[in-house]
């Protein structure tokens, strides 16, 4: 076991709903004046009106919580104005690693007085856009993202503009200031490939989602770092990047197939990719791992452990559900504070398909 359990609070700006305000006490000039604004947008804040930048909205909000001046009729308004549902976009919501993260964040959610309004893309951005759209026009109070890509800015500027907060899971976008919730990828893949490595073995191909993904990035940067680390580096770099699934994994053995190479590991970044190997190798009476080894990442099948014996990185996905939902309550009830970059423990599970030999054996 590997635990790692670090939380990193990010200076960075809130989105803090006016809903935040109470004790009216302090006037509307004295908090203008310490958070230097014109009384104007200290109104437009309290108010909710728009015309003011969401950064300068959150140091109003900021501020004016600080000095203790609320206005408690307003905020029940805004409390009553809510839709006490939050959306949650998948990627793939046939892939068990988002299932269960959907059945985490309902549960979560549910126990806060929230319902979830589930979709997926698919990897798609524009499916992407389109439900970020309908939940902005539906008027959810808050929204969590497993999906976002480097170039899906415009779709968390449309959050912002629409003052719905947001938390990222499991990916990220590392140029965008907010909160985020996941495991330690890089160290994550690293540790397993250093057990493949232990092995012995020196002819290893990566499998792994899209780059597009930080989450597949970081695997596969932390896979490459080992490889580089021990010397094979011409290996580490032939590299596969497929879709996050079954079909992804069992192409990626045919495009091995086709060119004639097969190699000694296969190192998975997910474990429906895994499986999807392994499928593809039996199909072929390739035997796993006598012919080839293989390892997963994710943690997703302790119950099938009797037939799949998967060696693999195990992450706690409700777990990280509940935090997302914990932080994007906190932003949606205005006590979010700093943005925060929460990284969960993880460890390895080892089985038998790295060519471990089964405890007692």
């Amino acid at each position: 076991m590997h635990p790692i359990n670090e939380r990193q609070d990010v200076t960075g700006v809130d989105d803090i709903a006016p809903n935040s305000l109470a004790r009216p006490r302090v006037s509307a000039a004295q908090v203008a004046r310490a958070a230097g604004v014109s009384t104007a947008t200290v109104s437009y804040v309290m108010n909710g009106r728009g015309g003011v930048s969401a950064q300068t909205r959150s140091h109003v909000l900021d501020v004016a919580q600080q000095l203790g001046h609320t206005s408690s009729v307003r905020a029940d308004q805004l409390r009553a104005q809510r839709t006490r549902v939050i959306g949650l976009v998948l990627t793939d919501i046939a892939n068990p690693f988002y299932a269960e993260i959907a059945a985490g964040a309902i549960d979560a959610a549910r126990a806060r007085g929230y319902e979830v309004f589930v979709s997926h893309t698919q990897e798609d951005s524009d499916t992407l856009r389109s439900i970020t759209e309908a939940m902005i026009t539906r008027q959810v109070d808050g929204v969590v993202l497993t999906v976002l890509h480097p170039d899906d800015g415009d779709v968390i500027r449309a959050l912002r503009s629409a003052h719905i907060p947001f938390v990222q899971l499991s990916r990220r976008i590392d140029s965008i200031a907010g909160d985020f919730v996941g495991i330690d990828d890089f160290t994550a893949a690293a540790q397993m490939m250093e057990h493949v490595v232990e092995h012995g073995y020196t002819d290893i191909v990566t499998i792994t989602g899209p780059r597009t993904s930080s989450a597949s990035a970081g695997r596969e940067a932390g896979f490459v770092s080992v490889t580089d680390r021990h010397g094979l580096r011409g290996v580490g770099g032939r590299g596969i990047t497929t879709y996050l699934s079954e079909a992804g994994g069992a192409q990626a053995v045919q495009q091995l197939l086709s060119s004639k190479v097969l190699p000694r590991a296969l190192v998975c970044g997910s474990d429906v990719i895994a499986l999807g190997v392994i499928s593809a190798l039996r199909s072929n009476n390739i035997r796993v791992p006598q012919d080839v080894a293989v390892t997963g990442f994710d943690g997703l099948f302790p119950g099938a452990s009797s037939l799949v014996e998967l060696t693999t990185v195990r992450q706690p996905r409700r777990e990280l559900a509940e935090q997302a939902l914990e932080l994007l309550v906190r932003r949606i009830d205005g006590v979010g504070g700093s943005f925060q970059s929460v990284l969960r423990a993880h460890e390895l599970r080892i089985g038998v398909t790295c060519g471990c030999t089964r405890k007692g054996s």
